[in-house]
């Protein structure tokens, strides 16, 4: 969790703005994130931050799988699990930023493209699929946590992916799961509720976005 928490303190959004002469967080909805950078600044400046974001974390998790994975590889995926906390909860919480960051949801991508090939089919589906169809980015968000805690479940219930684990280690990356899940949800509750009332602002790659 500390390499994760280290890495992601480096927070894309704040400091693109900075090059770009401004505070992400005092622009738009406040957020430091891709979303909102994408909306202020600009496509090429929200994907630039996606991958910032995307990269930090898969940088962390690379380095734990170098340190650990040839001395523990039976729990390589809980550890990758962990590193990937610790890197949501450093761009979640940065303590240089007063630990007003972002929502952590490029980072958990970058989680999602560090773990297993299955767990990239589904979430790449779960994003893309609403998204594309509503442009609500919070809904793709919601649901690639959904799908990333089912699938957590499945594989390791069913002997798939986890095969080296115990029980009890199992539960414990379920719940570490779970709880990066509620985080998530917690942290995107007002997006529920614009939702839920059909009031959400949607995200378009082009200059629509100047228009919604």
């Amino acid at each position: 969790m500390l390499i994760g928490y280290v890495f992601g303190l480096f927070q894309t959004s704040f400091f693109y703005g900075r090059m770009k002469g401004i505070d992400i967080r005092q622009h738009g909805s406040g957020n430091a994130g891709t979303t909102n950078t994408l909306r202020v600044l600009g496509t090429k400046a929200g994907l630039i931050v996606f991958a910032g974001d995307v990269l930090k974390c898969m940088l962390a998790i690379a380095i734990t799988s170098i340190l650990f994975g040839k001395s523990h590889p039976e729990i390589i995926y809980l550890l990758k699990l962990y590193t990937a906390a610790g890197t949501i909860l450093g761009h979640d919480f940065p303590f240089y930023m007063n630990f007003k960051g972002g929502k952590g949801i490029a980072a958990t991508a970058g989680l999602v493209l560090s773990f297993h090939w299955s767990f990239i089919i589904v979430g790449v589906t779960m994003f893309f699929v609403p998204f594309l169809t509503t442009h609500y980015v919070s809904l793709g968000s919601l649901l690639v946590y959904l799908g990333f805690e089912t699938m957590l479940i499945i594989c390791g219930q069913c002997g798939f992916v986890f095969t080296a684990m115990t029980q009890a280690e199992l539960i414990e990356m379920y719940i570490i799961g779970g709880l990066l899940m509620a985080l998530a949800y917690y942290l995107h509750r007002k997006n529920i509720v614009r939702l839920l009332h059909h009031e959400e602002r949607k995200t378009y790659l082009s200059h629509k976005n100047k228009e919604n």
